[in-house]
């Protein structure tokens, strides 16, 4: 099978997006699929035996660490020679739209995946009042493909009610090998520590730093539990902001790890808190998860399809006059209040994880495809006229 993919992301770019593609196209890969990659400039020409096309792009103004791919001829003329058996379109804004046209003008069947809650984002950029117009953006844009792959139950329902057809859920998934209890150091531990006082209470947080991301709950939490020390690992649009916000509070701005130094951070944590309440799936949290760190999230979105809480993790409540700072600070200070209950927290975490490997989520995804090209081989049923 030759898969073509559009997305907005990619390598360098590190988030939960390009995650599931580099893991996706390695086993698609491994399957004997053939695939090409359409993603704005600075990636590797190849990337684990799929072909790479870089296209121009322009930093997005509110968030310079995404880039927008503008099609061009070139774009056109390397999907022709590729002769795809089937276009897939990650999360359509620029780029993808030219991948819809371009599927739709030659005839190549299209399915989109939804991973980002843009409509949601917009809130935390002052342009609320363009959510209504959004939706209707993405509606039109989705429902030129023959199916739509969402990564949580809430969103393929979300998706569905706002008029988006044809959905679907694809399984989510975490590299069990990597992301290990093991991994756990007193040397990450220190390093995230950063010379604070080990009082077997650090929180961590690991993902992009974004106004979305609300990040900023976390701080009530360090108010209310003065013993309490927080390591913040990535970067992003909001660091010196949240700089602002914590400053005077033992918090350690860490920066991107990658690799085992990620994983090794993921286990050495206490709890994972994870205050947002836009995700569609958190992946981050599975990875907490599969290193043996129990984890706090919100009870929206994505997250309630990996967090059970009580049995797996704890939930907060995110809405409410306090924006859920009271709820917040209760989940963690009962994750962490009684160390045997944390401990079974971290072994069902662990368990979790292991039901979700990224070979079963490649292989459902490939059973999706051949459902669309099954689809387009079959014949319309017989019209009979009377």
């Amino acid at each position: 099978m030759k898969v073509a993919l559009f997305t907005e992301t990619f390598l360098p770019k590190v988030d939960g997006i390009v995650t599931r593609l580099t893991k996706t196209v390695t086993h698609l890969v491994q399957a004997g699929d053939e695939v090409l990659i359409f993603c704005p400039e600075g990636a590797p020409e190849q990337y684990m035996g799929a072909r790479v096309v870089g296209v121009p792009a322009m930093p997005l103004p509110l968030y310079p660490e995404l880039k927008l791919a503008l099609p061009r001829p070139a774009v056109a003329e390397a999907l022709e020679r590729f002769q795809p058996d089937l276009v897939h379109v990650v999360n359509p804004a620029v780029l993808g739209l030219g991948g819809i046209w371009l599927a739709k003008t030659k005839g190549f069947p299209l399915v989109a995946s939804y991973h980002t809650h843009l409509p949601k984002y917009l809130e935390h950029y002052g342009m609320g009042m363009l959510e209504p117009l959004l939706w209707e953006l993405l509606k039109a844009a989705h429902n030129q493909a023959r199916l739509n792959l969402c990564t949580s139950t809430a969103m393929v329902q979300e998706l569905s009610e706002k008029g988006i057809q044809h959905t679907a859920l694809w399984q989510r998934g975490v590299d069990t090998d990597l992301f290990r209890p093991e991994l756990r150091s007193q040397a990450m531990r220190d390093r995230l520590l950063a010379g604070q006082s080990d009082t077997d209470k650090l929180l961590l947080y690991i993902g992009r730093l974004s106004a979305e991301k609300q990040i900023e709950r976390i701080k009530p939490v360090l108010e209310a539990m003065p013993d309490a020390r927080l390591a913040l690992v990535g970067d992003g649009p909001y660091r010196s902001r949240l700089e602002d916000i914590f400053a005077g509070l033992p918090v350690h701005f860490v920066g991107y790890l990658a690799g085992e130094e990620l994983a090794s951070a993921y286990a050495s944590g206490d709890a994972f808190v994870f205050p947002s309440s836009t995700e569609t799936l958190g992946l981050v949290l599975l990875e907490a998860m599969a290193a043996g760190c129990p984890v706090v999230g919100a009870n929206r979105g994505g997250i309630p399809d990996i967090v059970s809480d009580g049995e797996n993790g704890c939930l907060y409540e995110p809405e409410g006059f306090d924006g859920g700072a009271a709820s917040l600070t209760g989940a963690v200070q009962r994750l962490l209040g009684d160390p045997a209950e944390r401990e079974q927290l971290r072994r069902n975490a662990r368990s979790e994880a292991e039901r979700w490997g990224w070979a079963g989520a490649t292989q459902q995804l490939r059973g999706f495809y051949h459902q669309v090209l099954n689809d387009m081989a079959t014949p319309p049923p017989l019209q009979l006229v009377a």
